[in-house]
């Protein structure tokens, strides 16, 4: 499925638990990429800080500046969530906020790799935790990489109003790097206003609707035993599929003749042989 990019306009609506949940549910092979340039927060809290030294894009971005070691160092930064199968690996995100002075002028060099992490073998696909945009670096190249963009908010007004604003600034910011439409959606989280009302009002499809469970998010925020049987789990779980679809369609609208290489190459993808402009 490729990058999968999951963001919010302000608050915490939940999106770091969201991206945990979904990486621990999805059947997939996946890196779970933090790429929140406030911060990563799984390390010390699902974690519990249980780890040998410093790991994660930190880390790499150090070393990247350095020597160029990205595509050397990768792999030994990540953490087995489902040790020892390698199926669900996590990136952690920069601890230090001295750290993201080395990591925001990467973004790009991060969307190009993750981006070919589909095609490697084995294939991964990347989960990419983007925190909120109203922060300062924001992960905009990953954003117009990314197969799909999951906005996520919570349904009660004031975080609509905020989201409304985010909708059109992502919109305006994927038109202007000519990234084809149909990437974005809305995932909504919690209770509040209805899904058919929430799409009305900010002109977007929501693409699901994650069940308010604080016993879950307290686990996979603060650490225990994560239970698949939980609502958020099972919730979570289920956004494979429409996910999977999404992305789908929109190749196959891609595949079409009438798209361009340029397009295809807006979202890291390379033409198919033999349909001149095809992706």
């Amino acid at each position: 499925m490729a990058i999968i990019a999951l963001v919010s306009a302000k608050g915490s609506p939940g999106v770091t638990t969201t991206a945990l949940a979904a990486a621990l549910s999805w059947h997939r092979r996946l890196v779970l990429a933090e790429c929140d340039p406030a911060g990563g927060s799984i390390l010390a809290g699902y974690l519990g800080g249980a780890l040998d030294g410093p790991r994660g894009i930190g880390e790499l971005a150090v070393g990247e500046l350095r020597d160029g070691s990205l595509e050397s160092a990768f792999w030994s930064q990540l953490v087995d969530l489902d040790a020892p199968r390698r199926e669900r690996l996590l990136l952690p995100g920069v601890v230090d906020p001295a750290q993201a002075g080395s990591v925001i002028p990467l973004w790009q060099r991060f969307a190009d790799y993750f981006t070919g992490l589909e095609r490697g073998v084995p294939p991964y696909d990347v989960l990419v935790d983007c925190g909120r945009l109203a922060v300062g670096g924001p992960p905009w190249p990953l954003l117009r990489a990314a197969a799909v963009v999951l906005l996520v908010t919570r349904a009660h007004l004031p975080d609509l109003s905020a989201t409304r604003a985010t909708v059109r600034a992502i919109e305006r910011d994927l038109a202007e790097h000519r990234v084809p439409p149909g990437t974005l959606r809305l995932l909504v989280v919690g209770d509040g206003h209805g899904t058919s009302e929430i799409s009305k009002a900010l002109r977007l499809p929501v693409i699901a609707r994650l069940p308010h469970d604080p016993r879950t998010a307290e686990v996979l925020g603060h650490g225990g035993t994560v239970r698949a049987n939980r609502p958020l789990m099972r919730a979570a779980g289920a956004l494979e599929v429409p996910v999977r679809a999404l992305l789908d369609r929109r190749r196959a609208r891609l595949a079409w003749p009438g798209a361009t290489t340029a397009a295809a190459r807006a979202v890291g993808e390379p033409a198919a042989p033999g349909v001149p402009g095809a992706v």
